[in-house]
């Protein structure tokens, strides 16, 4: 009599040798495909950058114009350029290690970050006289339904917007996420961070459209129609960063030429 190859060893046998092959095939995958995915991340996170400052040549790749912006560290406690931490420094995982983060205080925490690294990489660019052209600095918040992240520009003045971008978020397609919208993020160039006293942020979204007859109109910016909670976050997200417990110690120090 011959063998019974529907038996339930031989079907187990089957479904293991299936399981082990495409588990080697996966894992073999994603190793092989690792490198690849961290170039094409880094280059990603370049393009973001070199988009929130306005950077542009089609004739020169990513990488040739990413040469002319100087990535530096910057303690955020006492506002002073440092060494990088450590290498390859991810200032997202730095948030919640003991060592290189801290949990921030409720009270404080009107972005909803909940973790803040202690210190964050800026990218400066300079002039042909090398002098301060722009500033790049990395911000994040949380808006309706995620954490936004993204890259907030400033000119040499270093209160007024280049502009803002987020490469990272989850908000609703045609709400908040119009964060995406060329023509919502064309209206952050030429918008004024800071009041006459250059520390307290007074940038923010406004319910409606800025008109030439709103008030203190450099510091507003038309809010996301049928999206006030991301619209609210994006507001909070900025007045964080910009404010005492993000960088405004660090741009003080550098219009002081202290930094």
């Amino acid at each position: 009599m011959s063998s019974n190859n529907d038996s339930i060893g031989k079907t187990l046998t089957v479904t293991i040798l299936l399981c082990v092959i495409c588990s080697v095939v996966v894992s073999a995958a994603a190793v092989l495909l690792k490198p690849k995915q961290v170039a094409n991340r880094e280059l990603d996170r370049k393009s973001n950058i070199l988009a929130a400052a306005g950077i542009n040549d089609a004739s020169k790749s990513v990488d040739e114009l990413f040469a002319q912006i100087e990535t530096r560290y910057v303690d955020l406690d006492s506002g002073k350029f440092v060494d990088e931490p450590v290498t390859n420094y991810d200032a997202t995982k730095a948030a919640k290690d003991t060592e290189l983060g801290h949990p921030v205080p409720r009270s404080e925490d009107i972005a909803s970050i909940k973790y803040q690294a202690n210190v964050m990489p800026v990218y400066i660019v300079r002039d042909s006289a090398n002098e301060l052209e722009k500033v790049i600095l990395p911000v994040h918040g949380y808006g309706l339904w995620s954490t936004l992240y993204g890259f907030l520009a400033l000119e040499g003045d270093l209160n007024t917007v280049v502009g803002l971008g987020f490469y990272s978020h989850a908000e609703t397609p045609g709400l908040g996420g119009e964060v995406d919208n060329p023509a919502w993020k064309a209206l952050w160039p030429g918008k004024e961070v800071y009041g006459d006293d250059k520390t307290d942020p007074e940038i923010r979204l406004i319910k409606g459209s800025v008109g030439a007859d709103t008030s203190d109109a450099e510091h507003k910016v038309d809010g996301l129609s049928g999206a006030t909670l991301t619209s609210n976050g994006v507001t909070h997200l900025l007045q964080y960063w910009m404010g005492e417990n993000g960088y405004a110690p660090f741009l003080n120090n550098l219009r002081a030429g202290e930094a």
